[in-house]
């Protein structure tokens, strides 16, 4: 019998087949329904819906949910700190089947060796992981990054089955003005680009639409979502660790419109992604809303596979891929089992184990050069002032956009000074890729610091060694404790670091299990609010984006003060 007539014996239930799930309540997000059927799953593919009686396993769900395998659109698996093993076996214990992930971190470190070591961390393992090559290595010209990649450089993964796309298009002025790099870039051959263009005005969103670009998850407002659907963008609506835009993008989404919307998380960290979950957090909070639950798992699901090109994801359906999970109730979004090509892969209350890789080559990132406290500090115009009046970074709680504020700060001999009393506190970026001895120093508000220091390597989106501090001495010990640990995260309360996260694996990521990373984290945070650090602020989440120079207003990078709108370096004192 030819293979062709097999196939067709099987989908018409004449011939026998892998695994049959009697009663399952589908649910269709290709007809936008729920029905009761038996569904039919052969070498790793649904052969059908209907009746199949000739079949090596049957089981019954009695009349439990169907749903298919939920499709996280983009994610950065390092901003877990996980390594990628550890990452998708969570993922997959949440109801998470696919997900395309942008290395843009750890390339921001390591260049292609980082893209490399991504791609063989996950290639044999039973989860869909597709790759968005990072588009934006370094993210500007304005920090310093560990690695400069090129066209030619991504050029050399194009072929790697699991490459699909070209990541977040951050310089969006290199697109509208079509500078030669960017364009090169945008002519590689892949399936879809994903956007990234806070703050773009409508007019210009019509040039970077004809890019190619045509996704984009750092909407923030209705406004900002509805002015993208107008013109043809999927919309992926975000529910991370820092950035929360969920809730608020949700009045964009119609019945008429819903088509073009999809959840990604972008960043999430091990204690929200034990604690709540992943795109099943989404799933539940946009049901959470009234919101249809159809209409939600689609947005979960199959508009996220058309979204992104993977024509065989997202839907059970003849010929997708037997990816899916079984539920009791709808509503709650309980996930009881999880599928991938038609194998259990997670039960409830327990999730899969895999084994890392080696990651030796990447382990050694940290290098500052030669160190002096005396780089932490900021000199006053006029060195006989008592006061001084300084631009500082506003930190808005549950968002990555910052405040450009000007605040008056006390000088003592010559220098510029923290004020608890106005909740400011001193931000240093140091530079720890090429040892150029590049630091720059600024001061920021809205942490809610009152005391000691927080250091960490986890510096978006070039990675350089970031702190925060009330005083140069507790930021100073911070800053040697991080080199000390090879990466990482640390708490520094007067002479005592009372806290730390090792990242040994390019000071972004630990090859810990989950469970330990989390309980680490966990004790971070507590010992966080004992130095002052506001409840309704992630601290280490946060103090990671203060160095972002591509979302407005004001940011801080190893040069120096960055006045993201006008896209220039500016003064810290005025």
């Amino acid at each position: 019998m030819s293979s062709f007539k097999q196939r067709m014996d099987e989908a018409r239930g004449l011939a026998k087949i892998d695994l049959v799930l009697r009663n399952a309540r589908l649910v269709n997000v290709l007809s936008g329904e729920i029905h009761v059927t038996d569904i039919g799953i052969h070498q790793g593919n649904f052969v059908g819906i209907g009746t199949f009686k000739l079949a090596e396993r049957v089981l019954d769900l009695c009349g439990s949910y169907v749903v298919p395998g939920l499709i996280d659109g983009h994610v950065h698996i390092e901003s877990s700190h996980l390594c990628p093993e550890e990452f998708c076996s969570l993922l997959l214990s949440h109801g998470v089947t696919t997900a395309v992930v942008d290395p843009h971190e750890i390339a921001n470190v390591f260049g292609s060796k980082g893209i490399r070591y991504i791609l063989d961390s996950v290639d044999n393992l039973p989860f869909n992981t597709f790759v968005a090559l990072p588009s934006c290595v370094p993210a500007t010209d304005l920090e310093t990054s560990g690695a400069r990649l090129g066209a030619k450089d991504l050029s050399e993964f194009i072929a790697h089955p699991k490459v699909i796309g070209l990541g977040e298009v951050m310089d969006f002025q290199g697109v509208i003005h079509a500078k030669p790099e960017m364009v090169e870039k945008l002519e590689l051959p892949v399936r879809f680009i994903d956007g990234h263009a806070p703050g773009i005005s409508p007019q210009d969103l019509n040039a970077y639409y004809l890019a190619g670009i045509h996704t984009e998850h750092e909407c923030s407002t209705v406004e900002e979502a509805r002015e993208r659907l107008r013109r043809g963008f999927h919309v992926m609506l975000r529910e991370g660790s820092a950035a929360k835009n969920l809730l608020d993008l949700l009045p964009a989404v119609t019945s008429r419109n819903s088509f073009q919307c999809l959840l990604v998380t972008d960043d999430r960290h091990t204690i929200d992604l034990l604690q709540d979950g992943s795109i099943d957090h989404l799933v539940r909070l946009a049901i959470g809303t009234g919101m249809d639950p159809i209409q939600v798992i689609q947005m979960a699901t199959i508009n996220a596979a058309r979204a992104i090109g993977l024509p065989r994801l997202g839907a059970v359906a003849p010929g997708y891929q037997a990816d899916f999970i079984v539920l009791k109730d709808l509503d709650q979004f309980d996930i009881e089992e999880v599928y991938w090509r038609g194998v259990r892969q997670s039960k409830k209350g327990d999730r899969p184990r895999f084994q890392h890789i080696p990651t030796e080559e990447l382990t050694e990132s940290v290098h500052i050069g030669s160190w002096s406290q005396t780089k932490l500090r900021v000199f006053a115009n006029n060195l006989q002032d008592l006061t001084t009046r300084v631009q500082v970074i506003g930190v808005q709680e549950h968002s990555l956009v910052t405040s450009a504020l000007v605040r008056t700060l006390p000088v003592i001999d010559g220098l510029v000074q923290t004020d608890p009393a106005q909740g400011v506190a001193k931000l240093a970026v140091i530079e720890r890729h090429h040892e150029t001895g590049n630091v720059g120093v600024g001061f920021v508000e809205g942490l809610g610091l009152k005391k000691g220091a927080i250091a960490s390597t986890v510096a978006h989106d070039s990675h350089n060694l970031v702190v925060v501090g009330m005083n140069d001495e507790e930021m100073n010990l911070a800053i040697l404790t991080c080199v000390e640990m090879g990466g990482g995260i640390c708490l520094v309360d007067g002479e005592r670091v009372i806290g730390k996260l090792p990242l040994e694996i390019a000071g972004l990521m630990s090859n810990q299990e989950a469970e330990l990373v989390a309980k680490t984290l966990g004790e971070l945070h507590e010992k966080a609010l004992i130095l002052g650090i506001s409840e309704m602020v992630d601290p280490f989440m946060t103090l990671a984006f203060l160095s972002l120079p591509v979302i407005p207003k004001l940011k801080l990078t190893d040069l120096g003060l960055v006045d993201v709108e006008n896209f220039e370096m500016v003064k810290t004192v005025l």
